[in-house]
């Protein structure tokens, strides 16, 4: 053989060694930490080696941010500040304030009204804001002078700024910051060249790319029932470049007088929702819309809620209803395509 033909056969069985040896040493990286009042998680996976606390202060950093514009707890934060604005007067919008807006506009009008970032004066009433829990039912006309304070449709959005158009009004954005935060983190690691990931905040996620099996990520849908972490799975789908956002009756209620009361308000009645709707979860594009998403089909009729969802592009959901006889579910035209045997 020749010198030059003995060169490229080497060089070429340096490549495939390299590509070989790239794949069998791709290792999961794990980052966790604490956010919006609960727990985060992001795995990598990466054949080059990653730095945890570089990618912990990334992370950290970001959602602080978030956290900053969001937050319903610091008084400091845009969220605080506009809930604080008079009516009539506008306020100026930063980036993450604006982008959680465009979504919520788009949420409440698909859903008439189902999804409604102004219900805090109900979700407080109710006992399951920033005030105490309740030890008794709310009064009839107490709520119904809650419902006055209450209504997207009085937040007008022009531009960058917003503008309440009837006074007392107020924003609760819980139902769809966690989500944010998922699309916020991915975004981080997909400008930082991270391919493949899967990131998790409070139990929304989106899943980049393939795990270290190089398969699709495998995430679970948990049972709903009231017996806390331990209920076990109902389904478990597989995430290709896609978040899932799950709403349910089954974390944060209270029970009186022999009821159960959920801490989904319905914004159009000023009370839990009352309908066997326990969990209701959402696959789309961004964790953001599904975030929202989701809680507006905790307050929709599921012939309802499949309807909307099966003309919406990219946008699977899995309703689960509770019926004497057990769990009946409601799965949207694709969701099947998803479901791991």
């Amino acid at each position: 053989m020749k010198a030059a033909a003995r060169g490229l056969v080497l060089c070429l069985v340096c490549i495939i060694s390299l590509c070989v040896t790239g794949t069998a040493q791709a290792r999961e990286y794990t980052v966790q930490g604490r956010t919006m009042g609960t727990f985060y998680t992001v795995k990598l996976i990466s054949s080059k080696k990653q730095s945890i606390d570089l990618w912990q202060k990334k992370i950290d950093t970001r959602l602080d941010q978030i956290n900053a514009g969001l937050s319903m707890y610091d008084p400091n934060s845009d969220l605080s500040r506009f809930n604080r604005t008079g009516a009539g007067t506008p306020f100026r919008l930063s980036r993450d304030f604006a982008r959680v807006m465009d979504t919520a506009l788009t949420v409440f009008t698909l859903t008439n009204g189902a999804w409604d970032g102004t219900v805090k004066p109900l979700v407080d009433l109710w006992g399951f804001g920033t005030r105490h829990p309740a030890d008794t039912l709310p009064d009839p006309a107490a709520i119904t002078e809650a419902l006055s304070v209450t209504g997207f449709q009085h937040i007008d959005r022009k531009n960058t700024h917003l503008t309440k158009t009837k006074p007392g009004i107020t924003l609760d954005l819980g139902s769809i910051a966690k989500g944010y935060g998922v699309d916020a983190i991915a975004r981080v690691l997909t400008l930082s060249g991270m391919d493949n990931f899967l990131v998790e905040v409070g139990g929304e996620l989106y899943g980049s790319g393939v795990n270290r099996h190089k398969k699709p990520w495998s995430v679970g849908i948990s049972n709903p029932l009231k017996t806390g972490s331990d209920a076990g799975l109902f389904k478990v789908v597989t995430l290709e470049n896609q978040a899932i956002a799950t709403s349910g009756d089954y974390r944060n209620f209270f029970e009186l007088q022999g009821r159960i009361y959920s801490h989904i308000i319905d914004p159009k009645t000023g009370s839990p929702v009352d309908n066997q709707v326990v969990s209701t979860s959402v696959m789309a594009g961004t964790c953001t819309f599904a975030d929202a998403l989701a809680t507006a089909l905790m307050v929709m009729d599921p012939a309802d809620s499949l309807a909307l969802v099966n003309r919406l592009e990219d946008t699977e959901c899995l309703i689960i209803k509770k019926t004497p006889a057990g769990f009946t579910e409601y799965a949207s035209r694709n969701f099947h395509t998803f479901v791991q045997p």
